[in-house]
């Protein structure tokens, strides 16, 4: 009997997206924008010292050849031809720093990744050599001074360790964000590989002049970074090169934007004042400022949105960044061992109804927008004899929430217009108690689209549009609708100030806890004397022996 014949589906789309905590690939229709198929690999995050955060380069580029592979194994299954894939794009956690070698392709030291905290001494070192009146870092950047970004990072790299030193002076060493590293691997390597980035990672790096787009040479001399090793900056949406091997082999890659602001074109919001929340390890909350940098007064980040094409316009974007989000429920899992999965925690909560006046502020890597007070720790207070695990569970989702109203306040006060319903992504909102908690405390609707992966849809939507592919129409009436499920406020405005008040007052409480000299050294943090009634989670940690995780 003859085998049946391939499934005429096309054209498709593939979409990397290589998250913090695990590696995905995804195959879209481009007419449709159904998802096809997809493969998920979990990665191994390292912690040598407290407050540091490494991952290896090799198994997250293994991760995605594996992703690829297995994806196009289950394509085959479903009759699907994956000769139909015209073009991939990529997504990656920002600011996650690589240095490799060029001759080699070996990385010379692990991934420092975004959350990782020992460059606080450098950061303050530097922030003394900015004038008072004229922070041009920031002004070129949008960006804080802050150990969340790449140039800190590569800044430590070359001060601390002697195979990137030796790379550097010998003219051997590359340096990228995660996309740099995998796009050159996977069109070549040292045979040939592209050294490349978008100008969305490149704005992630603190050596990038988001006006100019370009590398900035007083930034680089400021960090002392030499340009040498930085990659060509290219558009979001162009052929990049050609996957050199795997069942992908000949494929363009043609799309390539850094995980948040491919969530922003995945939830299609490319109108002025569109805004999305994404809910992964981190919480991300970016709204569509148009082709005008809006600098922040108040904790925010200006950003680069996205560039879909080489002669397209450039359009920014005010960011809000939350270190911990989903990581908190993971440190449930891992850390307290009071769940045995992540989806646990929404049964827990549901139980509790309330946190019982228990508050948790999850300062695991110090505070991001709207503080960025790198001396926070984490803190679980309120505590009485009768607080019990569900009560925790129902305030580690509370503090997501609390966590995004910061953010939102502080970007309504920025764009001078509130937002009058929030669009979220990301794979939290499938816990629909953190959904409603999350409209109860920002007293607006919550709006879910009912494709979760908007991060891989925007990595396949700028792929599929690129020059040379045109696969994929960014037009308006051509863009496929997308159903919503929608969260209602179902609390009195007032209850809900009362809560956020509270949750403000255990923020202050959480900071000044560490110096930089342990931070640096990874030492056990200094800590100021312990207010009654507050339970450190550092303490915690020591108490039931599970390791410290960011």
């Amino acid at each position: 009997m003859a085998a049946p014949k391939k499934g005429a589906v096309g054209p498709l789309v593939g979409a990397v997206v290589q998250g913090t905590n695990s590696t995905r690939f995804l195959v879209f229709n481009s007419k449709t924008a159904e998802l096809l198929s997809h493969h998920q690999v979990e990665l191994t995050q390292e912690f040598p010292r407290e407050g540091w955060v490494e991952q290896d380069p090799k198994e997250i580029l293994q991760s995605v050849y594996e992703c690829i592979e297995r994806t196009c194994e289950k394509l085959d299954e479903v009759n699907v031809d994956i000769a139909n894939i015209k073009a991939i794009g990529v997504s990656n956690q920002r600011e996650t720093t690589v240095i490799w070698d060029r001759l080699t392709g070996e990385p010379l030291y692990n991934a420092v990744v975004w959350l990782d905290l020992r460059t606080q001494s450098t950061v303050e070192n530097l922030s003394k050599k900015i004038p008072g009146n004229n922070n041009f870092v920031k002004s070129k950047t949008g960006l804080p001074l802050s150990t969340y970004f790449s140039a800190v990072k590569l800044r430590w790299m070359l001060d601390n360790v002697r195979n990137v030193q030796k790379a550097v002076e010998e003219g051997r060493a590359l340096f990228g964000t995660i996309d740099s590293w995998l796009i050159w691997s996977m069109t070549g390597g040292v045979n040939g590989g592209v050294h490349c980035t978008d100008v969305t990672n490149a704005s992630r790096t603190m050596l990038f002049n988001i006006h100019s787009l370009e590398w900035d040479k007083e930034l680089c001399d400021f960090f002392e970074i030499p340009m040498n090793i930085l990659p060509n900056v290219w558009s979001s949406s162009e052929i990049y090169g050609l996957m050199k091997s795997g069942a992908l082999e000949g494929v363009p890659i043609s799309g390539c934007l850094g995980d948040q602001s491919a969530a922003l074109v995945g939830q299609m919001c490319f109108q002025e004042g569109q805004a999305k929340n994404t809910y992964g390890t981190g919480c991300f909350l970016l709204c569509n400022t148009g082709r005008k940098c809006v600098f922040s007064e108040h904790g925010l980040l200006t950003t680069v949105a996205y560039k879909l094409g080489r002669d397209k316009p450039v359009c920014y974007a005010l960011e809000g960044s939350v270190a911990i989000a989903g990581a908190v429920i993971r440190w449930l899992r891992d850390n307290l061992g009071i769940i045995e999965t992540s989806e646990e925690v929404e049964k827990l909560a549901k139980e509790a109804g309330t946190s019982y006046g228990c508050y948790f502020v999850p300062a695991f890597s110090g505070l991001y927008a709207p503080y960025w007070e790198p001396s926070a720790r984490g803190i679980i207070c309120g505590l009485t004899h009768f607080t019990n695990k569900y009560h925790i569970a129902f305030a580690a989702l509370e503090a997501v929430c609390f966590q995004t109203r910061e953010i939102l306040d502080a970007m309504n006060r920025d764009c001078g217009i509130p937002l009058t319903h929030l669009q979220v992504d990301g794979a939290m909102t499938n816990n629909n108690i953190l959904m409603q908690l999350q409209a109860d405390i920002l007293h607006i609707p919550v709006v879910k689209s009912s494709m979760p992966e908007t991060t891989a849809l925007g990595a396949a939507m700028a792929a599929g549009a690129a020059e040379g592919i045109g696969v994929w129409s960014l037009e308006p009436e051509n863009l496929s609708a997308i159903t919503m499920e929608r969260f209602e406020p179902q609390i009195q405005a007032t209850e809900s100030d009362i809560r956020y008040a509270t949750w403000k007052k255990a923020v202050m409480k959480s900071m000044g806890w560490v110096t930089a000299q342990s931070s640096e050294n990874g030492d056990t943090a200094i800590f100021s004397s312990l207010p009654l009634g507050f339970f450190v989670v550092s303490s915690m940690i020591m108490l039931i022996g599970a390791r410290y995780i960011s």
